[in-house]
């Protein structure tokens, strides 16, 4: 996939500033080159990208704007266990205990999502209560929750209509990050 003499990178700038990207640095300029690189060589019609990692999707749209890539990006709900913990490779890394109390980001998240559609309440007040829900669970450590416009990933005061509530949360060494999407 990559020559050994490789110096060329495809490169989001701002869509990347938040969530996921302030604690992964360069993660997503990996993305792009890699989906970049696909694209080129598969050239699809259309492609499918999950809505769990939002961020990823909102970027790959970004992408293929800017690059005027002739490829229709398909969002896919996101896909849940029974218990709500949203499908993911790195679910297999959980301990049993911490598997057990994962699902607290999804009911946490439904929660800010009702109280959100019931009436007007800060961002900031929504953020704390989503914080305070998952720590209740004692293997639990938030990496962020962050409220924000679903087009721009930019902060938002109140949460209303494409206002995206996104979570990053550390079960041991594991990461899980969920979503939920108000429309």
């Amino acid at each position: 996939m990559y020559a050994n003499t490789h110096s060329v990178w495809v490169d989001e700038n701002e869509l990347s500033k938040t969530l996921c990207g302030k604690s992964r640095p360069g993660h997503f300029r990996g993305v792009c080159t890699v989906v970049a690189k696909l694209f080129n060589i598969i050239m699809p019609d259309s492609a499918v990208f999950g809505m769990k990692d939002f961020q990823q999707l909102a970027i790959i749209r970004q992408m293929t704007r800017d690059l005027n890539f002739p490829v229709e990006i398909i969002p896919a709900e996101t896909v849940r266990e029974p218990d709500g913990l949203a499908l993911s490779s790195r679910n297999r890394y959980l301990t049993a205990a911490e598997r057990s109390q994962a699902p607290v980001i999804r009911q946490a998240l439904l929660h800010a999502a009702n109280t959100a559609k019931a009436g007007a309440v800060s961002a900031s007040v929504l953020r704390k209560s989503i914080v305070k829900q998952i720590t209740r669970a004692p293997l639990a450590t938030v990496d962020y929750i962050e409220i924000v416009d679903a087009e721009t990933l930019q902060p938002v005061v109140r949460p209303g209509k494409n206002t995206l509530i996104a979570a990053a949360v550390f079960f041991g060494k594991t990461r899980l990050i969920d979503n939920i999407l108000l429309q």
